[in-house]
């Protein structure tokens, strides 16, 4: 029997043993080390050459990750260890560390209990360590900390041993303090990373080696000894004497949950059904027994078996052949083949229990962030994000007889990466492909054209932009088409903390009327409960309230006005763009009695018209999208990277050396980064490193607004000035 085959089996013996189960993710920074480190820990168990580990990147199988050095995708891998006598079944996420792919690791911190996440010794914390730590606590994630390439303190920074260990006191305290100001109330204290018990590991990836202090007991190799072999270049001794496979996997095994506790404190936070129900219960207890309920946190299409659906059990057991329910698209289907992953590979099993992350082969319409269940139950809660898309291309097929195969290859993309966003123009028949950046949208050319071998044209990107108000609007009258209809309504913008917290939310759609939960959760946002029970629906974080009172027939009407309030907030008055933050107010309505005078006809233009009356009557503005840019860069090349940023209404925040290497941290609008890749690679002969964060939407300056305005009404078609308040009262 091969090691592979070895495995498959253990890993099925294991599944059902769930105090010896661990699921866990491995996040950082981009370029931090994550894929090198979960490669050796993929050679340690046998799975590939230990010669190849850190070299071959076994987890970016995906051609595109090897020809440019980093992740794209969440890849799952189980993994069998042996640790005081014992088997444990250890299932990895290695996620991706860019910005644009970090989607991907939201929805990889719902199916796993733990993640390590891995520093860079020399580079410290950086934005994006903060980012995926926040992610990771947010879903009531523990970490354990692998500071990763301590080998270059030695060797590019000189460092003696003192300023080492310094440099690691300063690492763990600033991972300590992001931790303590995420993480839950009740976990603060207890998951903060220390030395002293093995929560916090010091190593090199590339070379297969580790320390860490209960290790450094079972072995007797002290920092000093690590700093004499890093002087003497003898990694490959030191790697023999403390191989890195077992410091990290003993630190997951002793410090990182299993699913029967974590579960105990994930579930209330991640679904909010009654805990006091079967299927509660079951997952509570992690029962394998009981009702059946995963989350698929992640969907890939592979050519030969169709859409592949991969995700948490979260109580039950999952068999092939059993019938299921998708709780949100309302379907039941069959489960054709259950399976668990081996890096690229997928292996068919019979059974995976609760605790487990699995696979589901050859389901139609399932899409991340459904709940499969075997019965009735609430779905759980949507993946806590605010992130959202903010370039556009527009791509049509080079040859119309692949039109059909690209709308297939558009769906399924969107399907497999929920932050692609794809809309059909349907005056010009353009699909457009909306993401998080010019590199995310790249690789979505790259998938279309080199997997699926359509060749595609691809507009220059376009950002895509929001439309907001600055202040109070009076109350204005509008009349529908035939004179017969008349709404009272005014518009005011959204208080910055009370937008906060319902896109944080994520409340979408027409709200149920006099529901305590609801009225509750508008209250808690700042709303006020007076204002709380008139929300009639919620659009793109823009509110639509009901303050008439006692008016005859509204109610008739109400699905008309929703639909007219998302009409008028999907496609603002400047330049057609969405709205944001906007809170619309009815105030009164004359209505025709009778009801075909009050059809969709005259109920529509008189909602949606009256609504951009009011937002132009309120100073109304274009927002534009931000990052934070972290540029690393060696310190000869900083003038040019300051003289490029300079260029591109850039805010620089923060400047700070880092022995050689210059680190800087800036705000820049997305529109200026269009192109940005290139130049910087030719600024600085290639050699700086950098990530864009999404930072959310600000102000277009005010220089820039008509401008600005007059080119995207240009693109759309429209006339270059926006029409006036009067205009829409006519």
């Amino acid at each position: 029997m091969g090691r592979r085959e070895e495995m498959v089996k253990l890993a099925g013996q294991l599944m059902n043993n769930r105090e010896n189960i661990r699921n866990i993710g491995i996040v950082a920074h981009i370029d931090h080390g994550k894929t090198t480190l979960t490669d050796n820990l993929i050679a340690a168990v046998g799975l590939m050459s230990s010669e190849l580990a850190g070299k071959q990147l076994f987890m970016d199988y995906y051609e595109l990750e090897q020809e440019r050095g980093i992740t794209i995708n969440a890849a799952n891998i189980s993994l069998v260890h042996e640790y005081e006598g014992k088997q444990h079944l250890i299932n990895i996420i290695d996620t991706p560390g860019h910005i644009d792919f970090g989607g991907d690791v939201i929805r990889a911190m719902r199916a796993v209990d733990g993640v390590v996440v891995v520093v860079d010794a020399v580079e410290g914390t950086m934005p994006q360590t903060e980012t995926v730590i926040r992610q990771a606590l947010k879903e009531n994630v523990k970490p354990v900390l692998f500071i990763n390439k301590v080998d270059r303190l030695i060797n590019e920074l000189q460092l003696d041993e003192k300023q080492m260990q310094e440099r690691f006191v300063k690492t763990i305290a600033k991972v300590n303090i992001l931790i303590k100001k995420n993480a839950p109330k009740e976990f603060k204290e207890k998951w903060s990373v220390k030395v002293d018990n093995g929560s916090v590991a010091f190593g090199s990836a590339y070379y297969n080696w580790a320390v860490s202090v209960p290790q450094m007991e079972k072995t007797n190799i002290g920092f000093g000894d690590v700093y004499r072999h890093l002087k003497e270049d003898k990694q490959k001794e030191l790697a023999e004497k403390s191989p890195l496979y077992q410091v990290v996997l003993e630190m997951v095994i002793k410090h990182l949950p299993n699913p029967l506790e974590a579960q105990k404190y994930r579930i209330p936070s991640i679904w909010k059904g009654d805990a006091g129900s079967e299927v509660g219960n079951a997952m509570l207890k992690c029962d394998e027994n009981g009702p059946f309920a995963m989350m698929v946190t992640d969907v890939s299409v592979d050519p030969h078996a169709g859409d592949i659906a991969t995700g948490r059990v979260y109580a039950g057991t999952m068999k092939s052949g059993m019938k299921v329910k998708l709780v949100t698209g309302k379907k039941e289907i069959g489960i054709q083949q259950v399976g668990v992953f081996m890096g690229p590979e997928r292996v068919t099993v019979d059974a995976v229990p609760a605790g487990n992350i699995a696979c589901i082969v050859g389901l139609k319409e399932v899409f991340a962030g459904e709940t499969i269940s075997s019965g009735e139950m609430q779905p759980f809660e949507s993946f806590k994000s605010t992130a959202e898309p903010v370039m556009t291309v527009s791509v049509e097929p080079k040859q119309t007889k692949d039109l059909p195969k690209l709308i297939e290859v558009i769906r399924q993309i969107t399907k497999e990466d929920p932050n692609i966003v794809a809309t059909l123009n349907q005056e010009t028949g353009e699909h457009l492909i909306s993401g998080m950046g010019e590199l995310h949208l790249e690789v979505t050319q790259y998938r279309i054209e080199k997997d699926h071998g359509i060749p595609i044209d691809v507009s220059t990107p376009i950002v895509v932009y929001r439309e907001t108000i600055t202040k109070e609007s009076p109350t204005l009258e509008g009349k529908s088409p035939n004179k017969h209809n008349k709404f009272k309504v005014s518009v005011e913008p959204m208080p910055k903390e009370v937008f906060e917290k319902l896109a944080e939310k994520k409340i979408e759609g027409k709200v149920k009327l006099k529901d305590p939960a609801t009225i509750a959760t508008f209250d808690e946002c700042g709303f006020g409960r007076d204002t709380a029970r008139k929300i009639w629906a919620v659009h793109n974080n823009n509110v639509l309230v009901d303050a008439t009172r006692g008016i005859v027939a509204l109610h008739e009407i109400r699905e008309l006005v929703i639909q007219g309030f998302q009409d008028a907030m999907s496609e603002g008055p400047l330049a057609k763009e969405k709205c944001l933050g906007v809170i619309v107010y009815l105030e009164d309505a004359k209505l025709h009695e009778d009801a075909i005078h009050r059809g969709p006809a005259q109920v529509l233009p008189l909602t949606t018209r009256t609504i951009y009356a009011c937002m132009l009557s309120a100073e109304p503005l274009l927002l534009e999208p931000k990052q934070i840019l972290t540029i690393n860069v060696p310190q000869d090349f900083m003038g040019a990277v300051t003289k490029e940023l300079s260029t591109r209404r850039t805010q620089i925040t923060e400047m700070n050396q880092e022995g050689d290497t210059s680190i800087i941290i800036a705000k820049a609008p997305v529109k200026e980064l269009i192109g940005f890749s290139a130049d910087m690679r030719r600024a600085t002969q290639g050699r700086a490193i950098w990530t864009a964060e999404y930072l959310g939407y600000e102000p277009l300056p005010r220089e820039l607004q008509k401008q600005v305005i007059a080119e995207v009404r240009k693109r759309k078609g429209l006339d270059p000035e926006p029409k006036s308040a009067e205009y829409f009262l006519e």
